[in-house]
């Protein structure tokens, strides 16, 4: 058995919610709805100034925990301030974020905690630096099937191409890891085996993270946290079932041709290095692209529909907007002095230069 930390990384709509859910069900371990704490403040973190500082570190811990508050999948309680600033390690964003989901591990009365925000893939360097035996389960779909359900959902972009564009670049992240990190650190597991073989799958997974199965991880779906989180949004209306055996390849009745051409023009030769076959023969990449003026109208007309979508059907419809509004007025009062300029190549991540 192990304690160390779980991190689900890769591509959204890649069945990161189920994922979670299955493994949230085990007795040892707790992985909350993910309030994406590095993903919404990693850019503005130095706009704080010198978090060794604790009047600094605690305006950065009450901002983060305001962002607890505004979660579109509302933790059932949220932590002191001070209890945070006085437990992160180190004096930073991501000693915050550590402080927070152990709370959150202890309230759970588990013995283990994971993060289920799939944009971690990009934070691999400061986890390893904290815990250099943490567990990364890199989650991986069809980018067909993740452009198909990335147009339904109010959280990801709409238009295939840049869903297609968003996979490559944390597909090719993932790579470089797989061949960098040891087996121990980091595993793929293919959305496709969860659905097709939970239980085998699961007990594979199990074995990567030193955990016995339990035979209950399969019936999450009955459990408060899969109904409460299929009640507040569309987008997560399946969590409520159990693993749907046939999602895979649903691509080929929602997408038309061109908009499969465009995800695998853009795709396939990173498509080709995980396995997934093409329904089209190459078409030339370049000749293939959208142009900026079809792209964000066609960005626009999907951006508009499902939050019309959102409106009438999710619970949480006002409280995305309530957290979007809150980080945009940090972002103009923090972004301007943030040093962030993008993520380092992965080999300088996992030096920690």
């Amino acid at each position: 058995m192990s304690n160390s930390p779980i991190f689900i990384v890769g591509t959204e709509r890649s069945g990161s919610n189920l994922l979670r859910l299955l493994l949230d069900s085990h007795s040892q371990i707790s992985i909350p709805h993910p309030p994406h704490i590095l993903r919404y403040f990693a850019p503005l973190e130095a706009g704080y100034g010198d978090l060794c500082d604790r009047n600094n570190l605690r305006r950065l811990a009450q901002d983060v925990i305001r962002l607890l508050e505004c979660h579109i999948h509302p933790w059932e309680s949220l932590p002191d301030p001070d209890l945070i600033v006085s437990l992160a390690k180190p004096m930073d964003l991501f000693g915050v974020f550590v402080a927070i989901y152990e709370w959150h591990q202890q309230e759970a009365g588990k013995a283990r905690w994971g993060c289920k925000s799939t944009f971690m893939i990009d934070h691999v360097n400061r986890v390893l630096a904290r815990f250099p035996d943490a567990k990364f389960i890199w989650l991986v779909r069809d980018p067909r099937d993740v452009a198909a359900s990335s147009r339904e959902s109010v959280f990801n972009p709409c238009h295939p191409y840049l869903t297609a564009t968003l996979w490559c670049k944390q597909q090719r992240i993932g790579l470089d890891y797989e061949e960098l990190l040891p087996k121990a650190n980091w595993s793929r597991l293919l959305y496709e085996d969860l659905i097709a073989e939970p239980e085998q799958t699961l007990r594979e997974l199990c074995g990567f993270l030193g955990e016995n199965f339990e035979p209950q991880m399969l019936r999450f779906f009955e459990t408060p946290e899969a109904k409460r989180s299929a009640s507040l949004s569309q987008s997560w209306a399946n969590t409520a079932s159990p693993v749907q055996r046939d999602k895979a390849g649903k691509y080929r009745k929602t997408l038309n041709e061109r908009e499969i051409r465009l995800v695998e023009d853009a795709a396939g030769e990173v498509m080709a290095q995980l396995g997934y076959k093409l329904d089209f023969e190459p078409s030339g990449f370049a000749a293939s692209q959208p142009s900026p003026v079809e792209l964000a109208i066609g960005e626009f007309v999907g951006r508009c529909r499902v939050e019309w979508k959102s409106l009438r059907r999710d619970r949480n419809h006002w409280q995305r907007w309530r957290r979007d509004w809150e980080m945009a007025l940090l972002g103009v009062r923090y972004g301007g002095l943030s040093n962030s300029s993008g993520n380092p190549p992965v080999e300088r991540q996992l030096t920690g230069g």
